[in-house]
C-alpha cells in the first residue's frame, strides 16, 4: 500500500531555537497517525508544516509522491487537498450547519453540494440538525460538524488539531471512537496531534512520542506501552515505576521479589541483557497491571496509597526494602492503608534501562 504522507528529515527553527531535529514517518492509505507528546515538543509545529503554513528549515514533506514542502519551497494550503479540524472547531455562527458543510464545496452546483453536504450530515449523525446554528449545538455535535466540513471536500489527508481539547474529559473518549470509525469508514488517512495518551490511543492506527522536536518512538499504542524504547517513552505512556535490579542472563534480571525472566533491554533495540554486562545494576519497568492481587502469596506489601476508579483501585504498595509498586486491583478488594496485602507478578513484557548514577 502506497504511503500518502512523508514526512523525511524535517527539521525546523524559530529564530534560534530549533523546534524540530530530523523528524521522519509516513502514513499509508487509509492509516490514521497522532503525534504524542507534551507542550512544547514540536508536534503542532510539525502540521503547520504539513499543511503548508510555513516552510520547513530542511527535510521534506511528500503528499502522495509529490513534493509539497521543502528548505524555502512550499505548495500553497489550498493546493495541497488537506482537510483540518481545529480544537475551536471553526465554525460561522451566522451559518446553518448544512451551509457551514457545504463551504468548501462552492465549486459543485447546487444539487451536488446538497448531495455531498447530506452525505456528510448522514455519516456523522446530523442528518436532522442541518438547519440548526452552531450555537444550537452541543460541543461534541459542533466537533463532528467541523469533521464534517473537513471531510465534505474528499481531502487526501486529514489533520486534527486537539481535536477534543475542548470537551468534558467523558465525552472526550466516547467522540474519539465515534471519530476513528467515520475516518475508517471513509477510508481517510489521517494525522492527529494531541497531548491526551488516552485519545491517542483510542483513535490511532500508530503514535509518535515527541520529546524536544524529536520523534522518541513511533510504534503501535500496545508497542508504546509494553515495550518502550526510552526512559522519555516509558515514563510518559502510562503508569509504572523502576524497580533497581541486577542482570543474570540473556534474559533474566533479578529483582527484590525473585527473578523475572523475558527481559529486554530497551536501550539496546530490545536485544540481550548481557548488552549491559553480567551482574550489570539495571531498572526494570513494572506497571500496574504486572502485579496481580493474591491472598495466598507469600510476597506481602504494604497498601501506602489507594485511588478509588470504580471498578478498581490504584494501589501504591510499599516493598520491605522501602521500594514502590503500582498495582491495578479489582474494587471489591478493598484493602486500607497500612494493610499488608498479597502479590505476585504476571509480567509478559519485561523491559530494564541502564541504571543511571542518580537513579
Amino acid at each position: 500500500m502506497a504511503d500518502v504522507l512523508e514526512v523525511a528529515d524535517l527539521s525546523h527553527r524559530y529564530r534560534e531555537k530549533p523546534v524540530l531535529k530530523g523528524v521522519s514517518f509516513a502514513l499509508a492509505e487509509g492509516e490514521i497517525g497522532c503525534l504524542l507528546g507534551p507542550s512544547g515538543c514540536g508536534k503542532t509545529t510539525v502540521l503547520r508544516l504539513i499543511a503548508g503554513f510555513e516552510a520547513p528549515g530542511a527535510g521534506e514533506i511528500r503528499l502522495g509522491g509529490e513534493t509539497v514542502s521543502r528548505a524555502g519551497h512550499a505548495l500553497a494550503p489550498e493546493a495541497r487537498r488537506i482537510g483540518m479540524v481545529f480544537q475551536d472547531y471553526a465554525l460561522f455562527p451566522h451559518l446553518s450547519i448544512e451551509r457551514n458543510v457545504g463551504f468548501g464545496l462552492r465549486h459543485l452546483d447546487r444539487a451536488a453540494r446538497r448531495e455531498r453536504v447530506a452525505a456528510m450530515l448522514q455519516t456523522v449523525g446530523l442528518a436532522s440538525r442541518a438547519q440548526a446554528y452552531p450555537h444550537e449545538l452541543s460541543g461534541g455535535q459542533q466537533q463532528r460538524v467541523a469533521l464534517a466540513r473537513a471531510l465534505a471536500t474528499r481531502p487526501r489527508l486529514l489533520l486534527l488539531d486537539e481535536p477534543f481539547s475542548n470537551l468534558d474529559v467523558e465525552l472526550r473518549e466516547k467522540l474519539a471512537l465515534e471519530v476513528r470509525e467515520i475516518l475508517k469508514r471513509e477510508g481517510i488517512t489521517a494525522l492527529m496531534v494531541t497531548h491526551d495518551q488516552h485519545e491517542a490511543f483510542v483513535v490511532a492506527d500508530a503514535v509518535g512520542v515527541m520529546n524536544e522536536g524529536v520523534i522518541q518512538q513511533w510504534d503501535s499504542p500496545y508497542a508504546l506501552y509494553h515495550q518502550p524504547k526510552n526512559r522519555f517513552v516509558a515514563d510518559f505512556i502510562g503508569q509504572g515505576v523502576l524497580l533497581p535490579g541486577r542482570v543474570l542472563d540473556a534474559d533474566q534480571v533479578e529483582v527484590e521479589f525473585g527473578v523475572l525472566k523475558g527481559v529486554s533491554a530497551a536501550e539496546c533495540d530490545g536485544g540481550s541483557c548481557l548488552a549491559f554486562g553480567r551482574d550489570a545494576e539495571v531498572e526494570v519497568l513494572i506497571r500496574p497491571d504486572d502485579i496481580l492481587h493474591d491472598d495466598a502469596s507469600p510476597m506481602l506489601a504494604e497498601v501506602e496509597r489507594k485511588a478509588f476508579r470504580g471498578a478498581e483501585f490504584l494501589y501504591t504498595l510499599k516493598l520491605p526494602s522501602g521500594g514502590r509498586l503500582l498495582a491495578l486491583v479489582p474494587s471489591h478488594h478493598n484493602h486500607a492503608i497500612g494493610e499488608r496485602i498479597g502479590i505476585r507478578i504476571g509480567v509478559d513484557h519485561v523491559v530494564a534501562f541502564h541504571r543511571t548514577p542518580a537513579a
